[in-house]
């Protein structure tokens, strides 16, 4: 059985939307902008299985829990990517080019600002963490699936000690912390949120639309089907008449 560590007291130390399962797993979920069912997938091996919507504070989060437990060793990216805010893109970019002059290198997101995590946060992420992205996943069998495969290749606890991180988040609770920083991100902010609820109400009229046509050129296939039903049966009988004649 792989070596484990008892993670920082009180693990999980930053509170968020996710659920926690076995401390001693080596496999944390992220559901990115998904709702999925974080129990069963928790219950199926997953010390952690929640979403991240921010690019900034969410992403800030997630890391400080995993860092407090040594024996979080992969972390699962599914789910479907946030609008706007690009939290998957954000947290590979993050992963794998670390942070510089307080942004994220390579983040794709309107403000992947980080405030809470120093230099040596971000390389313990890096060398403790595996990330294993299969975004746009919303298939529970295929994360269990993964969880599963992944538990089979539990390497261990990582080496070192926890370490512990304080995550202060904006005043108000505002997901993004860097907006103290400049006043014009919250501004960013909000246009963000209400772009992201018009893309979902054209994504939504989007959808309908297409099933109206869709209805509608079911309806008309099968009126062709039925059609050529009755030309066949028609032509049938005209056989069978001059047959008699």
């Amino acid at each position: 059985m792989a070596d484990k560590k008892s993670p920082a007291n009180g693990w999980p130390l930053v509170k968020g939307d996710f659920h926690s399962g076995d401390a001693n797993s080596c496999v944390a979920v992220i559901t990115m902008g998904s709702h999925l069912d974080e129990e069963g997938i928790c219950a199926a091996g997953a010390a952690m299985c929640g979403s991240c919507k921010t690019e900034n504070l969410g992403l800030e989060k997630v890391i400080a829990n995993y860092i407090a437990n040594p024996n979080i060793r992969f972390m699962i990216l599914c789910g479907t990517e946030v609008k706007g805010h690009l939290s998957g893109q954000s947290m590979v970019a993050l992963h794998k080019g670390g942070v510089k002059d307080g942004r994220i290198v390579g983040a794709e997101g309107a403000i992947p600002f980080i405030e809470n995590l120093n230099d040596a946060a971000i390389k313990r992420f890096q060398e403790q963490i595996t990330v294993v992205n299969i975004m746009e996943t919303e298939d529970l069998a295929a994360i269990k699936a993964k969880i599963n495969e992944l538990k089979a290749k539990d390497p261990g606890a990582f080496a070192a000690d926890p370490i512990v991180v304080e995550v202060k988040e904006a005043a108000g609770g505002a997901e993004v912390a860097a907006a103290g920083a400049n006043p014009q991100f919250l501004e960013i902010e909000k246009r963000l949120d209400k772009i992201e609820k018009k893309l979902e109400f054209v994504d939504a009229e989007v959808a309908q639309r297409v099933g109206r046509k869709i209805g509608r050129d079911i309806g008309i296939l099968y009126g062709l089907v039925a059609g050529l039903i009755v030309f066949v049966m028609l032509l049938f009988m005209l056989q069978k008449l001059m047959a008699l004649v």
